[in-house]
């Protein structure tokens, strides 16, 4: 890859390959420091954090979303005259990771027992050193203008400081704690899960319904996880069933295991479900654990950390759970017990999103955080205003999180991460120990073996990665930073916990001034990709087919805030046309000698055209303004896409070209044209920069449109005379091109044609370009129109267009379209004449409305006749 920036003198190569330029240019946009923030530069600041992508990971299209709109925002602000600072980093991903090399000592026969801890810990950065980190290059594929001299890892030295001051202070306060709880386990990884590490989905199962005890004081319970029964320590029914109310604190025997429960009344069991009456397992079921501790249930764990059956005291102990479930069932259908069975039964399964292994609800004795009074406070700051959430129907779903959060489980079994700063004594004591104390030493000390949830240390991201705990300089410009963007479906487990973390560590300030939450990318028919389903699609082979470019326009082009958005390939193909119109326009200008340096005329002096186009340039910027500035990339990229295509390409170009003809319009129009383009270019770099950049330089001979300031002075304000002409011109070309077409004349034929009208339509100085757009001669001596065609124009003038088309019509497509004429012409006169004819309707009607209708039903009359008149002059054949 090499870099090849034209320069303004020379000509654009004809086709735009971005496979050939953009690495070349993404490096020199590195090497000149375009991206590096400057606290000294005395500019204002914007600030935004990337969503640091997993040490494991490769570029998806989720990453291409965040990234693609964080680098649409943070481009423009650059060029608005912003100290911007995007600041990259990575995560260290502490259960994705372990499993990586985990997997490559197994290829051996190892595991990381094998090796200890700190062997293993040595091997795992050396893999991060080798191996980690691909996406940070794939990221500069995509064009993410981020200061890579502030790059930043969670597990680095100064956010290793950040965890272990924040984990400190909040021991401190009494905000850590540990206890035994109900976590999400995985048996394959032997670790707890956050919530945002389990997938849910419909997994095939049965449901079984079981009976316990027998006669009068028999209950039936029903469960999808039979082996469970074996760790029953209760059954529970609501209060106030009736049915039920004999057994309430009494006890039934367990079956198989023959131990005694008792029938416990519990508000949280929903006497309409099923038999109204629940089995309890409180080491099992995070909702079985509260009534279990609400009854002082015994909770006994009858799995083992591979959820292999241990200490149930019958012959199952020893089995997989799974395993388990099947001989269970056997015997208890065996002794009778089974009433019913559901197969198969469809409910919803956690599995560990690293190794998909059922996860298992387990008691365990794990850290957590209290997440009550900083939860409150995240939604204060959004209450009040310090934090707004874009869109703002979101925030309902915000606050439902913070007000019924449950505390955080922070540990982890694993041994790549921040190591919990907990050390224990020989005689019980617990110590804390903070980034600048001493642990405790001497014998029988020890520090806790877990490590922290890699989404403590990320919650820290928009602080840790400024320099806090520090009191640095960036954490003082930069902090609160000025934008989040992320996808609505981690609002809770990562934008909540910045929250709550930024306010808790910075005196109350939280770490954005605004949250943009867009949504999920699904294919072209709306469904969820996956590679179950087949219809993943690989954003780093767009790029490779289609350029970086095409991939951002059409991201930036469905993204509306907190929708989800469908992509397709075809959709990606159809963004690299765009940047194809766009480059054979820039080329067809320096080919014409438009320049933007070229001083734009008066407007005294410009033509309709000119004035028509500069007005619309000025709307579509101070709409793409508006746009961005809400968030509201689809609409302003939208907004651009058909100023670019529809306006620029297809009318104004088109319309210049016999302007250029003419000597005394061609220098204003080579001015117009450059400075529109100008302008256009830098509107369009934040969404497309490398083929901008490509674009820009040659227009203009400038640096780097990176740099340049952001336009806000482009066009001029409307000018509604010019506009309403071009508009009428437009309507006049279009009908002309649409009836040359329903005649099937090539484009290229040329036909003799008179038209009349254009002065009283204010027309007659576009004559030349009307001509010159729609193929039509003037007309010699001995004309002979031999077809009509008749123009309405927006403010009820006409244009009547007469045409010879002999040897050139095609007879039959003339006869078939006035067909479809003369049938809506009827259809129109039908319906009015049926309204005139009802009396309820002239006499009620407004007199305004009526006189409408009458005025149709004339038009009606007049275009049945023309149309008749025009067929009855077409040869028979």
């Amino acid at each position: 890859m090499t870099e090849t920036l034209p320069s303004r003198t020379s000509d654009l190569p004809a086709k735009w390959i971005p496979g050939e330029v953009e690495a070349g240019l993404y490096q020199r946009w590195v090497d000149r420091g375009y991206f590096e923030a400057d606290p000294a530069s005395g500019k204002p600041p914007f600030c935004i954090v990337i969503p640091p992508p997993n040490v494991t990971g490769s570029l998806h299209l989720g990453h291409a979303m965040d990234h693609t709109l964080i680098d649409i925002l943070t481009r423009r602000r650059r060029m608005q005259g912003y100290d911007a600072l995007w600041l990259p980093g990575m995560d260290h991903a502490g259960i994705a990771t372990q499993n990586v090399v985990e997997r490559q000592l197994a290829v051996d026969g190892k595991t990381r027992h094998d090796f200890g801890r700190e062997l293993f810990v040595d091997k795992v950065w050396d893999w991060k050193r080798e191996s980690g980190g691909a996406i940070l290059g794939q990221m500069r594929r995509l064009g993410d203008g981020v200061d890579w001299t502030r790059e930043r890892f969670t597990l680095d030295e100064g956010l290793s400081r950040a965890v272990q001051t924040i984990f400190k202070r909040l021991f401190d306060d009494d905000l850590i704690h540990r206890a035994e709880r109900i976590i999400n386990w995985c048996p394959r990884c032997h670790t707890a899960l956050s919530d945002i590490e389990v997938d849910h989905h419909e997994d095939e199962g049965e449901l079984v319904s079981i009976r316990y005890g027998d006669g009068d004081d028999a209950v039936v319970v029903a469960t999808t996880r039979v082996e469970t029964m074996l760790g029953d320590t209760g059954v529970a029914v609501h209060p106030d069933d009736e049915r039920y109310a004999h057994l309430v604190g009494r006890e039934i025997e367990l079956p198989i295991v023959g131990r005694m429960i008792p029938v416990v009344a519990d508000e949280h069991v929903d006497p309409s479900f099923g038999t109204g009456a629940v089995k309890v397992t409180p080491a099992h079921d995070p909702n079985d654990f509260e009534i279990g501790r609400r009854h002082d249930l015994p909770m006994p764990s009858i799995f083992n950390e591979a959820a292999v059956v241990m200490n149930s005291g019958t012959r199952f102990d020893g089995m997989d759970r799974f395993v388990a479930r099947e001989a269970v069932r056997e015997q208890l259908r065996a002794e009778g017990r089974i009433v019913a069975e559901k197969r198969p039964y469809l409910h919803a399964v956690g599995h560990c999103s690293r190794c998909d292994t059922v996860v298992e609800p387990r008691l365990s004795l794990q850290w957590f955080v209290k997440v009550t009074p900083l939860a409150r406070a995240a939604g204060d700051a959004v209450r009040t205003g310090r934090t707004t959430i874009h869109p703002k129907e979101l925030e309902k779903r915000f606050f439902d999180w913070v007000e019924n959060m449950h505390d955080w489980t922070i540990s982890r079994q694993l041994w790549w991460g921040h190591r919990i700063p907990v050390w224990y004594g020989p005689d019980g004591e617990v110590v804390c120990v903070g980034p600048d104390d001493e642990p405790p030493t001497g014998a029988g000390w020890h520090q806790d073996e877990d490590v922290l949830d890699t989404w403590f240390s990320s919650g820290l991201w928009p602080i840790s990665t400024l320099g806090w705990p520090e009191q640095t300089a960036d954490l003082q410009r930069y902090y609160p930073t000025s934008v989040l963007v992320t996808g609505y479906d981690i609002l809770f487990f990562w934008v909540v916990r910045m929250m709550m973390f930024g306010l808790y560590a910075m005196d109350g300030r939280p770490p954005f001034e605004h949250v943009f939450l867009h949504g999920l990318i699904r294919d072209q028919f709306g469904k969820k990709m996956s590679k179950s389903r087949g219809n993943t699609i690989d954003p780093l082979a767009l790029i490779d087919d289609y350029g970086a470019d095409a991939l951002r326009f059409t991201i930036a082009r469905g993204s509306n805030p907190g929708a989800d958005m469908s992509l397709s390939t075809e959709w990606v193909a159809g963004s690299r046309n765009f940047t194809t119109k766009l480059w054979n326009a820039v080329r067809f200008a320096l080919g014409s000698g438009a320049s933007p340096d070229l001083p734009v005329p008066p407007a005294d002096r410009l033509t309709d055209a000119d004035r028509w186009i500069l007005g619309r340039l000025r709307e579509v910027r101070e709409q793409t303004d508006a746009l961005l500035e809400d968030f509201q990339f689809a609409k302003a990229t939208e907004a651009l896409y058909h100023f670019t295509w529809d306006e620029l390409c297809d009318w104004y170009i088109e319309l210049a070209k016999p302007q250029l003809a003419e000597p005394e319009l061609a220098e204003g129009t080579r001015a117009v044209l450059g400075h529109a383009l100008d302008a256009l270019l830098r509107l369009l770099h934040p969404i497309i920069p490398f083929v901008t950049e490509a674009l820009w330089t040659g227009l203009t001979g400038g640096e780097s449109v990176v740099i340049t300031p952001w336009p806000v002075d482009a066009g001029a304000p409307a000018d509604a005379a010019a506009t309403a002409r071009v508009e009428a011109l437009q309507r006049l070309i279009t009908e002309l091109r649409r009836f040359r077409t329903e005649q099937g004349l090539p484009d290229r034929r040329s036909v003799a044609g008179r038209l009349v009208g254009l002065d009283d339509a204010g027309l007659a100085g576009h004559e030349p370009a009307i001509r010159f757009l729609t193929r039509l001669d003037a007309p010699s001596d001995g004309f002979a129109p031999t077809a009509t065609v008749e123009v309405g124009l927006p403010g009820n003038g006409s244009v009547h267009v007469e045409l010879d088309l002999s040897g050139a019509i095609d007879v039959a497509a003339e006869r078939a379209r006035l067909g479809r004429d003369l049938t809506a012409a009827q259809k129109e006169l039908d319906q009015a004449e049926k309204k005139l004819g009802n009396p309820k309707f002239t006499q009620k009607a407004p007199a305004h409305v009526v006189d409408g209708i009458r005025a149709r039903r004339e038009a009606a009359l007049a275009d049945i006749e023309r149309v008749t008149a025009r067929l009855e002059t077409l040869p028979s054949s």
